[in-house]
């Protein structure tokens, strides 16, 4: 441990979510699960229901040191790092949220070795805390697995999006693993059910190449839009099938913007079924009343598909999640309405 000197008085703890967030001065001893980390993402896990503005906000001041040094947001920690975090007071509604009771998360396994956890989340649940969400993924599956000394979320999929999630029960995985993202090495592919007519003169594959956009709305909502000035983003979309006025599509993620299929696909005019962001308004109320047909209540965006490396072996991994029981309802449901048509076309996935 780093000699504390004045502080010495003080007591010392380790590295642990959700540690951090009181009216005392806070010494954390940074151990192997947190060693490599950000500060800035380092804080943010750790100081539970604070809003990352305030955390900045310290950051830039000052009143955070690391061995008693000031630091930046960019500071990574290394091991024996000594952090020093100025009390922190949560604001009476973060704190109101901080104290509902967390679940132990119980979602689908589709893939678990020492390194790394592979889940098929289901629509309707966040993947992490935040923004008026009390709890996510993340903190239920560290509910779940309280000896674990180690797990972060890889990368993260709307509230709204099912499929395939992967956490990370090591740093080093986490870091390869965010390496092959970055460097655009994992396959990761999607099923999207859109409104609309795909063109007859796009064949089978559109691409869209189509810069994006991050903004916040008037009342404080994050969108995303297309604009030439927009961060570059690729996606490709293979028609699987088509129905009077819906297509099913395999979108193919070339970069991992925020909400990219969802606003490219918008961008074509084929707005995602039951997207309150970015689709028909008017078409998700009508599919989501009772006895609609064809009916659905959830976004029709599933990730299905990913290939990747195994971040300690270095072996092909390729992981599959099956299409929800409500999407293959709703594509059962075109396809007996669709004139002359076999009802079971679903894709396996």
């Amino acid at each position: 441990m780093k000699e504390l000197g004045k502080t010495s008085q003080r007591s010392v703890s380790r590295a642990v979510p959700g540690a951090v967030a009181s009216d005392q001065v806070s010494l954390i001893e940074i151990d192997d699960g947190s060693a490599g980390q950000r500060i800035d993402n380092f804080l943010l896990r750790v100081c539970k229901g604070v809003p990352k503005s305030h955390i900045y906000r310290i950051l830039r001041s000052g009143e955070v040191r690391v061995n008693k040094g000031r630091i930046d947001a960019q500071y990574r920690l290394e091991l024996g790092d000594l952090v020093r975090v100025p009390p922190i007071r949560v604001a009476q509604q973060n704190e109101a949220a901080a104290h509902v009771p967390v679940p132990a998360g119980g979602f689908p396994i589709i893939f678990e070795d020492e390194h790394l956890l592979v889940i098929d989340k289901p629509a309707g649940v966040a993947v992490h805390g935040g923004s008026g969400v009390a709890f996510g993924v993340i903190e239920q599956m560290r509910e779940a697995r309280p000896q674990a000394k180690f797990l972060e979320l890889v990368h993260r999929l709307d509230r709204e999006t099912s499929g395939i999630l992967m956490l990370a029960k090591k740093r080093a995985a986490l870091v390869n693993l965010h390496e092959q993202i970055r460097d655009n090495k994992m396959d990761k592919r999607y099923y999207a059910c859109v409104h609309g007519e795909w063109a007859g003169d796009w064949g089978r594959r559109r691409a869209v190449k189509a810069p994006l956009h991050k903004y916040v709305t008037s009342d404080g909502e994050r969108r995303v839009r297309v604009q030439p000035d927009g961060l570059a983003s690729h996606t490709v979309f293979n028609l699987i099938d088509r129905w009077p006025e819906y297509a099913l599509l395999e979108a193919e993620l070339k970069t991992g913007r925020t909400h990219q299929i969802r606003v490219h696909l918008q961008h074509l005019e084929l707005p995602i079924v039951g997207d309150a962001k970015y689709g028909d308004f008017a078409l998700n109320k009508a599919l989501a009343r009772a006895n609609a047909k064809p009916g659905i209540k959830r976004m029709f965006l599933h990730a299905y598909r990913l290939k990747l490396t195994h971040p300690a072996t270095g072996a092909p991994l390729q992981l599959e999640a099956p299409l929800p029981a409500d999407c293959r309802g709703f594509i059962a449901q075109l396809n007996e309405l669709r004139t002359g048509s076999n009802p079971e076309t679903t894709p396996h996935g």
